[in-house]
């Protein structure tokens, strides 16, 4: 199979779809990969690096998207790559289109094959293929929270961590999932005062079992959340719902009732945003004020550290990607309920429910599909 990388096109994305290491495991077994000039470049990764594993490199995106069977990327097709795609071309990277219409009605009309990262599910219901990125988007939840509560960034002036004899920062993580797990991580690490909310009693407990009496473990069906949300000085949201678009939990009441110069980093902002006044930013521009309340809401957080969002997602991609390969994307998908799960559009049809609740579209069974073309 011929697998094109082109290089991401958004806004300080740095990212990559393929490590040299994962074009050689490719090229090994007799695929094809064409990788644009340049495009590893800001995460370390020069073209000689891609042509000693066996890449051909290639001075243009459009050249790519026309002679690949499945472009890899890392965040959604940007509106003029949508132009470049094919009828029929696989397109597997992270798409995530319930907040997204414009894109979603176009990958609709490419007639393409679109396999979302963010929608692969394992034995166990998790997200194996967001995983990583979820990850880091929870570690550096933290570090940009707390860098953006110092004064010059407009926030409260405070260190997350305190001082002797001043008490830490209040940080509440909505979410105990993978961003709120890591985020946990680098913020008690950090010496903050840690509340995890989530509505899981059991994902709590595992939480305090992990974590200690460094968290708060807070069920968010027992707990008055505008209270707790007025209180504290950091907000991280990080829930998630596979695929579709995010549950607005915090209310613009609620952000008038925090503190001048508190902040929320929005990590959920990928899927809409769990924060009534969220809107997306970049790594360039990445905060704006609202309420006294300082936003965070950067869309690729991973893309500010691509060196190790690139290597942490091949290691998650790579397996699927090579069963596409090696056996086509029909055999893949129909012979793993969890791939399949993973297909969003398919040749003009919304395969992936939350998509089509989001743009109220209609919604045609994956499975059903497939067997029928």
């Amino acid at each position: 199979m011929i697998v094109g990388v082109p290089k991401e096109i958004k806004p300080h994305e740095h990212r990559i779809g393929l490590t040299p290491d994962s074009v050689k495991i490719l090229h090994d077994k007799g695929h094809k990969v064409i990788v644009e000039t340049n495009g590893g470049f800001e995460a370390g990764f020069t073209d000689e690096d891609y042509q000693r594993a066996g890449a051909m490199v290639y001075s243009n995106a459009r050249d790519i998207f026309k002679d690949s069977e499945i472009i890899v990327k890392v965040k959604e097709p940007q509106m003029s790559e949508v132009e470049m795609i094919r009828e029929n071309q696989i397109i597997y990277t992270y798409l995530h289109l319930a907040a997204a219409k414009e894109l979603t009605l176009g990958l609709m009309k490419s007639k393409s094959i679109c396999i979302a990262f963010e929608t692969v599910t394992d034995d166990k219901g998790r997200l194996p293929l967001l995983a990583p990125m979820s990850a880091v988007a929870g570690r550096m939840s933290i570090q940009a929270g707390a860098h953006s509560l110092e004064k010059n960034q407009r926030g409260r002036g405070l260190l997350l961590g305190g001082a002797p004899g001043v008490d830490p920062a209040n940080v509440v993580i909505l979410g105990g999932g993978v961003v709120g797990e890591n985020a946990a991580i680098i913020a008690t690490g950090m010496k903050g005062k840690v509340y995890v909310v989530d509505k899981s009693k059991e994902r709590l407990k595992e939480l305090h079992k992990m974590f200690g009496d460094k968290i708060i473990p807070t069920e968010s069906d027992n707990t008055d959340l505008k209270k707790l949300i007025s209180e504290c000085d950091l907000l991280v949201g990080g829930v998630l719902i596979p695929g579709a678009e995010a549950p607005k939990l915090v209310t613009k009441e609620m952000i008038k009732s925090m503190k001048r110069g508190s902040v929320i980093v929005d990590v959920a902002i990928d899927q809409g945003g769990c924060v009534e006044t969220s809107k997306p930013t970049t790594h360039a521009n990445p905060t704006y004020i609202v309420d006294n309340v300082v936003h965070y809401c950067v869309a690729n957080m991973p893309g500010g550290v691509p060196r190790t969002s690139t290597m942490a997602l091949n290691k998650a991609i790579l397996p699927l990607l090579t069963k596409i390969a090696d056996q086509g994307y029909k055999k893949t998908l129909l012979g793993n309920k969890n791939y399949l799960a993973g297909l969003n559009v398919y040749k003009g049809h919304i395969t992936y429910r939350g998509v089509s609740d989001a743009f109220n579209l209609e919604y045609t069974p994956a499975e059903t599909i497939l067997k029928s073309n």
